[in-house]
């Protein structure tokens, strides 16, 4: 099928890459089908998380793990069972990132993930229930090197 992309023109894409999220995003609940795809050069740990009925509607995702290896999202139980799954570590996070220039000022929601169920491809926002994580971690306080590399 054909699909309409904010940063990558008109691409391919096929119905089972759809990622699915019944609630949508925080601020997006209408929106509720999205593909990931990664940016150029970015080894898979930056990507667009694009909507595939609002064209013009696209969020910079990140892989929390290239960022800080020990993130370690806890989901509730309804949250989880809402996904299909037991446990944390079954699914596969993403967070927003709000790019700014200097890129070094650009933030990440760690607080707020994007857990996805990496076989169903159902997907749920959640506020973690920890001080450990911010809504707006600064890219500057991560590792130069790998964060450097990604955006």
């Amino acid at each position: 099928m054909k699909l309409q992309t904010k940063y990558f023109g008109e691409i391919d894409w096929e119905k089972e890459d759809e990622i699915r999220i019944p609630a949508g995003l925080f601020g997006f609940e209408e929106e509720r089908s999205f593909v990931l795809l990664p940016f150029a050069d970015s080894g898979g740990t930056l990507l667009c998380l694009q909507s595939t009925i609002t064209p013009e509607l696209a969020f910079v995702v990140m892989d929390p793990f290239s960022l800080q290896p020990d993130y370690a999202p806890q989901l509730t139980s309804a949250e989880l069972e809402s996904l299909g799954v037991e446990a944390s570590d079954e699914l596969g996070y993403y967070v927003l990132c709000v790019v700014k220039s200097p890129v070094a000022e650009s933030t990440v929601n760690l607080k707020c993930p994007l857990a996805i169920h990496p076989e169903t491809k159902l997907a749920r926002q959640v506020i973690l229930d920890t001080e450990e994580y911010d809504m707006r971690h600064p890219l500057s306080q991560f590792g130069g090197s790998e964060r450097d590399q990604v955006c």
